[in-house]
């Protein structure tokens, strides 16, 4: 550990740190408000809060390792469960989510926890799309798990990124209320100690509910007491939010993409054209003046 405590930060946010001198990389992350933003947003029930939330937790740790500030990644859940696909969005710290039906409701596993993995469904797959800003984008693949997502995602980051690790997400929900939701991922890096690896095979069981754990303790003192006697040096903190991005201009060449014949075909309607946006629900309403400017800016 620093000589001093790690200081604490109120609010969302991403810390990544290193374990053993560099053996082991960890991100551990709150999510709590961006969750709470989702389930607004989208009018989520619970579970469907808590698949979007578990989702736009691990995408932001895909976000957070991406370099260039023009650099993204979208994760594609299509798991075959009622909600339909998922979808998040990660550029750096703004993180957005959206699903084919996020009022899907299900009763409680017989655990009493919200039955995610049937929401989600395992029947399926999931897509990792990186946008690096060069011609083509870095695409990866893998089955679906268990549909719970941390599991998935521990077998993404296997089977695709070569990478073995550990990853805990969770959301805690009281009704329409989101009381903490966070993500933990842990990666030995190449090199790392045998012994290394057995104690955080030893200390797994404490990562198992982790929203439960950050709703109790400060996130700072959890990565004192998780991986005490490891010597945990902090990295970087990352602020991270639910951020949409969407504009106007952003709908124009939406429209602009579809093609001179397809917009002239809205235009002779006369009935002008709305776009709604999947991620925040903002509406974008287009005249026929507007379309046919549009296409004349086409053309040049």
């Amino acid at each position: 550990m620093n000589n001093d405590r790690i200081q604490r930060h109120e609010g969302d946010e991403m810390i990544r740190l290193s374990l053993m001198d560099g053996q082991v990389r960890v991100m551990m992350c709150e999510t709590t408000a961006m969750c709470q933003r989702a389930a607004d947003i989208h009018g989520a029930t619970p579970v469907c809060t808590a698949a979007m939330g578990r989702l736009m937790t691990a995408t932001a740790m895909l976000g957070v390792m991406m370099k260039g500030d023009d650099e993204s990644v979208t994760v594609t859940i299509k798991g075959g469960g009622p909600m339909g696909t998922l979808v998040a969005v990660a550029n750096h710290g703004d993180v957005k989510v959206c699903a084919d039906d996020p009022q899907v409701d299900l009763p409680l596993r017989a655990d009493g926890k919200l039955d995610v993995g049937t929401a989600v469904g395992k029947h399926g797959r999931m897509s990792v799309v990186k946008d690096l800003g060069m011609r083509e984008p870095y695409i990866g693949q893998c089955e679906l798990v268990s549909g719970e997502l941390g599991i998935d995602f521990a077998n993404y980051f296997t089977v695709s990124e070569q990478q073995p690790s550990l990853v805990a997400l969770g959301v805690l929900v009281s009704g329409d209320a989101v009381l903490k939701a966070g993500g933990l991922l842990i990666q030995p890096m190449p090199g790392c100690e045998e012994s290394t690896i057995d104690q955080l095979e030893l200390r797994s069981p404490m990562f198992a509910d982790i929203s439960r754990e950050l709703a109790a303790v400060e996130k700072e003192q959890l990565i004192e007491d998780w991986f005490r006697g490891m010597n945990p040096q902090v990295l970087e903190r990352t602020p991270l939010r639910y951020h949409c991005g969407c504009s106007r201009e952003r709908m124009e060449k939406a429209l602009i993409s579809l093609g001179r014949k397809e917009l002239s075909g809205i235009i002779a309607e006369d009935t002008g054209a709305e776009l709604g946006c999947h991620f925040c629900h903002s509406q974008y309403r287009f005249t026929t003046d507007e379309l046919k400017d549009l296409v004349a800016r086409a053309q040049r």
